[in-house]
């Protein structure tokens, strides 16, 4: 046993380590600080935001075919009938006979104002007349222009009554809508 209890000692190294905020003065148990878990937060969100505006240029076609003359466009001509076949009441009631003598014809090119030549039409329109659910007025539909096959259009929408006495007044009661179809 001579050999074991004379062994070459080194001087054990002395550290010391104080903890921030524990009572004991000793290290806390923890493997993550603050600045960890503020760099981890930060990389989440903006991970979350790369992919919220991202996703949505994933889904949408890489050309949309209208643009925003052919919006304004429908908006204006929704206006211009809204206003031209408005009745004596006002308020969005349209004179159903002055709306079938002016936009039930099959070229509205003319009556619109749209863009055409000899032979050739530049701007399609669709107008019709529908109750609130999407059916024709009155079993006939109050429409005008080329009909619409869904291709690509710009639409605008109002809400009107017709002022029609033949009409069966249960058509648009409450009210119908105006759609105007651009393409």
């Amino acid at each position: 046993m001579s050999g074991a209890g004379n062994r070459d000692r080194r001087d054990r190294t002395i550290s010391l380590e104080l903890g921030v905020g524990d009572p004991d003065g000793g290290s806390r148990d923890r493997g993550q600080t603050a600045q960890d878990f503020v760099i981890g937060i930060g990389v989440f969100i903006l991970a979350v935001a790369f992919v919220f505006s991202f996703l949505p240029s994933i889904l949408t076609p890489y050309d949309s075919a209208v643009g925003g003359s052919e919006t304004a466009q429908a908006e204006r001509i929704a206006n211009q009938i809204v206003h031209d076949t408005e009745s004596v009441n006002g308020s969005n009631e349209l004179d159903r006979a002055v709306f079938e003598a002016e936009y039930t014809g099959e070229n509205l090119t003319d009556t619109l104002a749209l863009r055409s030549s000899e032979d050739v039409i530049f701007d399609s329109v669709n107008v019709s007349i529908e109750t609130l659910e999407g059916e024709p007025v009155n079993a006939t539909a109050l429409s005008g222009g080329e009909p619409y096959d869904g291709q690509p259009a710009a639409s605008s929408a109002r809400i009107v009554t017709v002022d029609d006495t033949s009409a069966d007044p249960g058509d648009c009661e409450p009210a119908c809508r105006l759609e105007v179809t651009v393409w």
